[in-house]
């Protein structure tokens, strides 16, 4: 067993225990997004987002969960919300890997304040 299964294979157990962790949350999603479960990743950060709606990070790292899982508008609204909640590192955003699919949407460089 790889050391981020064991990780995963952790975090799910204490998650299991105390379902409502942010730490454990964004730990685990953070986990499983490097091992490539990107579908997992979006619904543990839907979870973060329910669980502290105005929190402008939870947001970001929601945007770019479902920037990877190609779900490309809902990611654009997401960081956009992101933004709005006072997201502020925009540096990051334009070269943020998770990002890449959105590069070239309209409303993704509207974002950014791109022509």
């Amino acid at each position: 067993m790889s050391q981020l299964d064991f990780d995963i294979e952790f975090f799910e157990h204490l998650l299991s225990r105390n379902e409502t962790s942010l730490e454990v949350l964004r730990i685990l999603a953070e986990l499983v997004s490097k091992k490539g479960q990107v579908k997992r990743a979006v619904d543990l950060d839907r979870r973060l987002v329910s669980l502290q709606p105005e929190d402008p990070l939870a947001r970001y790292n929601l945007g770019c969960s479902l920037a990877r899982a190609g779900h490309q508008q809902e990611a654009i609204d997401t960081l956009s919300r992101a933004i709005l909640l006072g997201y502020d590192d925009l540096g990051h955003l334009e070269v943020d890997p998770d990002l890449d699919s959105l590069r070239d949407h309209p409303a993704f460089r509207d974002l950014l304040g791109q022509d």
